[in-house]
This record gives C-alpha cells, structure tokens and sequence, in this order.
C-alpha cells in the first residue's frame, strides 16, 4: 500500500489553500498561480507570433503557433497561449514594451484575465449573475415550434404571460414572429398587433417583471420601446434591419444579440462552417462591436450563440459543450435550448421536451451561463432552489 496519497483539487482553489491552513493573506495572490487559462489570439504576423512564443517560453509557458512559421512558409497564424494567471500577467507586462502593436495584444490580455460581468438594472430589477436567470417564453405567433396558435386570442395571452410571472420568471420574452426554421417574415402590422395588447396589460397593472420583445423588425421594436418594452431580442444579431441598431441606441434600450447563419427562411439548408466555435465567437464579436459603433452601450448588451439558428445538431452540441469559450466576449450570455429540435423529441410532447431541455440547461448553469431561454418556468425554477451551480 502507497505511503501517499493524491487527489485532485476541482474545486475553488481558495478555499483549498485556507483549508491547509496557507498564509490568508497572500492566498489571493496565490490563486492566481493555481488557476490556468488558455486564450486564442487570431492572425498574427510571423514577428508578432515569434515575440509572443519567446516571452511566453521565458515566464515558463508556452504558445503554439503554425508549424511553418519558424521558417516563415506563411504570412499569418493564429496563436494558443497558455499559463497560470500570474504568468499570464507577466507575459503581458513584458509585451508592453515589445514593437508591432504587441502592446495592444498585451492589454486584450489583460482585459481577459479579469472580466467581470456590470450587474444590469432592468426596471429596477438587479441583475448581479450571482446565479442563472430564468427566461421564460410567450410566444403570439401562429407556427412556433411547440406552441404555435396557443396564445394568438389576448385573454389566452394574458393567462400565459401571468402563469409565466406566477411561476418565477425573471424576465418575459415575447415574440409575434415565428424565426423557426423555414419561417417567413411577419409584416410590421401583424406583430403590433399581437404585442401591443400584452404591454397594455402589463403597464396598465404595473406589473413590474422586466419584457423583452423578439423581433428583427427596428419599427417594431421603436414601437414597443415606445410602450414601455425593455429588452429587444434580435435573432439576426442587428443583422436583418439596418435601423434596429439605431432605434435601441436612440431609447437606451437593453439588446440581446443573437448568432444566426442565414435567415429562418433558409438557415437550416444544409449550414456549413470553417471552425464552428471560432465562426460563431467572430461574429458575435462583429456585432457587438458594430452595435457599440451605432451607439449602443457596451453594458446594455447580452449574446446568444443562437441554438438551432442554422446549425446542426452536432454544432448545437458542440456550441453547449463549449459554452465557456464566449466569456471572453466579456459580456452575459443566454442559451435558448428549450424545446428545440436537435433534442430528437420533435413528435413528443412537451413533458419530456421540457424534461431534457431542464437537462442540457442544468449542464449551462452549472458552466455560469447567465440566462436561460425556456418555455416551462417553473421547472427550472425549481431546479435553481437546489443551489447546485457553480455562480
């Protein structure tokens, strides 16, 4: 029998430095030499990636880079850099003082290492991500995919968006536009017509429970900003109407910017990608950027990787597998799982529809996803109560 014994350590490393009784007050400090993280940096030139691999190989790290590079076959590569935080911060600090924009890289570095998410108040609701918040779904459209035609008649609209409050939803996404696959546009008329009922109700009881709207279209969402709605969910990133990044700028609003390939019309025709996680994470950073261009606040903003929105189901597998990769967008992320067709229950009804997305969203929650997209609240609700996540 072995004199020793080794175990891993999964678990907060602070917390395993106080319990082998470590110096308290340098235990912060100490952490970061325990906790390592690997980032991506996308196209550098050979003198910028040769830099960067020598300092990294002098603090002890290391960066892989294209294998031609050394002898310069190729313009550009794309680099993994790799080390404990403290080494992290020292690679950067010495980039600093390196020539060709190494010291813009150095800063991204940096600003990497340390994101944490501004909590958000949405009609004076706190948003702090100390766990996952809980999205529910109310959709007034004809053809969605599991509740299409439920809620088009106001009082069963009404019934819907007050049991979706009753059971614990944080906020209330409302849509009159079905972005299914193979969906077509709904006219500007059409979806005011469904919507602006609703968000009487809601300010004419002043319930307080925040409201987003999905659409595309920028003179719905004018209108119902206008109506007192908080949050526009856009599926197509700001991507389909070229004044809906305006219009949220211009009231302020709160914007959920969604990845989707295509159009609902024609996403789901055989969807192809260089490097899904790479494709989807450079797009999703365009469109935050551009939206900050039209003069949307940074802080306003929160991501969706846009499951089902011209993806396979291997790529919707993937993209949850690999949830924690879009942290670094720096920004809150939402996954909307429920109920969507890569689960393999198309012909099913929703119990167990609702049962395996409740299992594929614990496995987000306990990643520190921030928002969960979902058509039974209660549910995932009650799975929040066990306080099982890592947040």
């Amino acid at each position: 029998m072995s004199d020793f014994i080794v175990k891993e350590v999964s678990n907060d490393i602070v917390d395993e430095l106080e319990r082998i009784g470590f110096d308290s007050s340098y235990k912060n400090v100490a952490c970061n030499k325990y906790e390592y993280k690997n980032f991506k940096i996308f196209s550098l030139s050979l003198a910028q990636a040769n830099i960067l691999k020598q300092t990294a190989l002098s603090f002890g790290a290391d960066c892989a880079v294209h294998k031609d590079t050394v002898i310069g076959k190729v313009e550009k590569t794309d680099c993994i850099i790799g080390g404990s935080i403290s080494q992290l911060k020292k690679i950067a600090e010495a980039l600093k003082k390196q020539p060709f924009s190494l010291k813009k890289i150095a800063d991204l570095i940096l600003s990497k290492l340390d994101i944490k998410l501004e909590s958000m108040n949405i009609k004076g609701h706190v948003f702090d991500y100390s766990r996952p918040y809980i999205v529910g779904i109310l959709n007034l459209t004809a053809n969605s995919f599991s509740d299409g035609g439920l809620y088009l008649d106001f009082e069963a609209a009404k019934n819907m968006f007050d049991k979706l409050v009753l059971d614990g939803a944080d906020i209330i996404d409302i849509g009159a536009e079905s972005t299914k696959p193979f969906a077509e546009e709904v006219d500007t008329d059409t979806q005011l017509k469904y919507l602006l009922p609703i968000l009487e109700y809601i300010k004419t009881y002043n319930i307080s429970v925040p409201i987003s709207i999905d659409t595309r279209n920028a003179k719905v969402a004018k209108e119902v900003l206008k109506q007192g709605a908080d949050i526009i969910n856009d599926v197509s990133g700001l991507s389909f109407d070229s004044d809906m990044a305006r219009v949220v700028a211009d009231y302020g609003a709160k914007v959920i910017i969604q990845h989707t390939k295509g159009t609902p019309e024609n996403m789901q025709v055989n969807p192809k990608y260089e490097n899904l996680i790479d494709d989807v994470y450079k797009s999703l950073n365009d469109s935050i950027q551009f939206a900050q261009d039209k003069g949307v606040k940074f802080e306003n903003i929160i991501a969706d990787v846009g499951i089902g929105f011209g993806k396979k189901q291997e790529d919707n597998i993937q993209l949850i597998r690999r949830c924690n990769d879009f942290k670094t967008l720096g920004v809150p992320l939402m996954y909307g799982t429920s109920r969507k067709s890569f689960l393999n229950v198309k012909s099913n009804d929703n119990n167990l529809k609702d049962s395996l997305s409740l299992a594929v969203n614990s496995i987000l929650a306990n990643n520190g996803i921030n928002f969960l997209r979902v058509h039974n609240v209660k549910l995932h609700r009650q799975m929040l109560l066990l306080k099982i996540f890592n947040h």
